[in-house]
């Protein structure tokens, strides 16, 4: 049989607020697209549903810019309440140009903007709501594995993903930010390759290829597919996170 990896967008997918139950969406919406979920699936969830699901809204109204935030807004041309809040979640300004902010957050992610974003997030007439990452990716992915186990008995794996850029490539792609049930990196160190030669330095950003491969399906705009159902990962499952991809700061080259 040929190696298949299979993945599908959950249909039925509400917009998501504050207290909603993901784990009783997600099963519902499996129901309606068909899907019996099993134990070794993986599923992906958009940052976004995950954060609205956690309250993680601020009103740009409430922000009251420091000297640092309005200064750094004028170099980067930015709001300089978003610029507050950027600066909160961050641990480290890496780099500024006018219309981004490339900062180390406060969970070790180099990415533009702190992930702090203002698209397809609903808000009342006379708010500006901007919405953070969620408070910890990976142990909102675990609780969200272990709610499911408890509901329906099966053990997923389950990817957050969010777009970042790349500082050698143009374009985003998705990229793990919270990850439970299966491994952020694929250690092939010590395996064969196919003429018997040891591998000798291959780490796999295993999670990170799920991730980028389930948001060309959800896509970036309007599409209103938030969770990706993946069938057939090839790799054995391990308790794994998105941390443990993050570069130690001893073996940056470029910082």
């Amino acid at each position: 049989m040929a190696a298949q990896l299979v993945l599908t967008a959950l249909e039925g997918v509400p917009t998501i607020r504050l207290g909603d139950d993901l784990a009783e969406i997600i099963l519902r919406s499996a129901v309606q697209t068909g899907i019996a979920l099993k134990d070794g699936d993986i599923l992906v969830l958009a940052q976004k549903i995950v954060s609205k699901s956690e309250g993680r809204f601020v009103n740009l109204n409430d922000v009251r810019p420091s000297a640092e935030a309005r200064a750094l807004a004028t170099q980067s041309t930015k709001d300089p309440r978003v610029v507050e809040l950027i600066l909160r979640e961050s641990a480290e300004v890496v780099r500024v140009r006018p219309g981004v902010i490339i900062v180390t957050h406060r969970l070790g992610f180099v990415m533009a903007n702190a992930g702090i974003d203002a698209s397809n997030v609903e808000h009342s007439p006379g708010e500006e709501i901007a919405l953070l990452l969620p408070e910890n990716p990976d142990a909102s992915a675990g609780s969200l594995r272990d709610r499911i186990r408890v509901v329906e008995g099966v053990d997923l794996g389950i990817i957050i993903n969010d777009s970042f850029g790349r500082a050698w490539r143009l374009g985003t792609i998705g990229t793990a930010i919270g990850v439970a049930g299966l491994p952020g990196l694929l250690d092939l160190r010590g395996r064969p390759d196919r003429i018997g030669r040891r591998l000798q330095v291959t780490d796999v950003g295993i999670a990170d290829e799920l991730a980028s491969a389930a948001s060309v399906l959800m896509g970036q705009a309007a599409e209103g597919r938030p969770i990706i159902h993946v069938r057939g990962f090839p790799y054995k499952r391990r308790e794994g996170s998105a941390a443990e991809i993050i570069r130690p700061r001893d073996q940056d080259l470029f910082r």
